[in-house]
């Protein structure tokens, strides 16, 4: 019985051993004669910490065939552990190397980590891109607008050509930044022109000024040139904003002139109040006399003088008495 449980478990070890001989002895072999040097132990283990073995010797094969400089198994698999994709970044690192842009291991891992496309970006390096300023795409239309210190408007399109930049393309802005930067640079550039025909004689104008001010800094991308594919002469914004000035002026004299007329209607009605109130005051002083009078009468201060032979008028002397001077 102990014999048989002896030739059991050997046999166990036995079949063991071929099927990890029969699954990982190809992968061996051929990292074994392309010079990448993995052991078997270590395909064992990356099965064991639930990596994909082939995929990592299949990167170190492209590598090394690729004349790379050394990759870590290691590196490889924390990549592949983290959710990247080790195939993208190996064939990234080998197109870099053969356009002889510089682009190490961790800087391709990284960006494949953030979400970038890492072999988009070496193509985009190696084969710039153009972009249209503004992109229509975005809404914002197809044409910036400038206006010269003259105050005539100028209709501009413009391509920028860019490549990327693999230093900053982790933490860079991003192309709509880019495209920012070079509209808000050509308005201002054709705002610092005297007139607009300085503009449309020379465009290179506006295009040196905005290439100067360094507008890729921070950005994922550096500017190969720019370009204006169009410009055309606008509205006069300068006699516009004269006409609307003008006619604002007038209504604030036109308000200005409402309200003296205003003032003076109501200075009028004021007067004709004052007119009314004094007009009382007479009629009241005229009541007032019939009864100062009448009192004189009766207190004997006033008597009647017969009429004269020459005239049918009755008249009413007053006859003052020294003691009712005052009164």
């Amino acid at each position: 019985m102990i014999a048989i449980c002896i030739y059991s478990v050997a046999a166990a070890i036995l079949v063991g051993l071929a099927i990890l001989i029969a699954s990982y002895f190809p992968l061996w072999l051929q990292a074994y004669f392309t010079g990448t040097r993995i052991s078997l132990l270590d395909l064992v283990l990356m099965s064991l910490r639930k990596s994909n073995p082939r995929a990592i010797v299949q990167c170190k094969v492209m590598a090394v065939q690729s004349d790379l400089a050394p990759l870590s198994t290691s590196a490889m698999e924390a990549q592949y552990l983290a959710g990247g994709d080790v195939h993208r970044v190996t064939r990234a690192l080998i197109a870099a190397d053969r356009a002889r842009i510089f682009l190490d291991w961790d800087t391709a891992a990284a960006m494949d980590l953030a979400g970038r496309d890492v072999m988009e970006a070496v193509r985009v390096s190696v084969n710039p891109k153009v972009i249209d300023c503004p992109n229509p795409n975005d809404g914002g239309g197809d044409t910036l607008y400038g206006v010269a210190k003259d105050g005539i408007q100028l209709k501009v399109r413009v391509r920028v050509t860019v490549r990327t930049n693999l230093s900053q393309l982790v933490g860079g802005a991003t192309e709509a930044t880019v495209v920012a930067r070079v509209g808000q640079g050509i308005i201002s550039a054709i705002g610092a022109c005297d007139s607009y025909r300085e503009a449309l004689g020379d465009p290179m104008v506006i295009t040196r000024q905005v290439i100067s001010k360094g507008l890729d800094s921070q950005t994922a991308f550096a500017i190969v040139s720019i370009d204006i594919a169009d410009i055309d002469v606008g509205t006069n914004i300068g006699a516009k904003l004269q006409i609307d000035q003008a006619n604002a002026d007038v209504r604030v004299a036109l308000a200005a002139s409402e309200k003296r007329r205003a003032m003076a209607i109501a200075r009028q009605q004021e007067m004709r109040a004052e007119l009314a109130k004094s007009r009382a005051l007479l009629v009241r002083a005229e009541a007032e006399v019939p009864a100062a009078l009448a009192a004189a009468f009766r207190k004997g201060q006033l008597h009647a003088r017969h009429p004269r032979q020459d005239t049918d008028t009755r008249h009413l002397t007053a006859v003052t008495k020294p003691t009712l001077h005052q009164a």
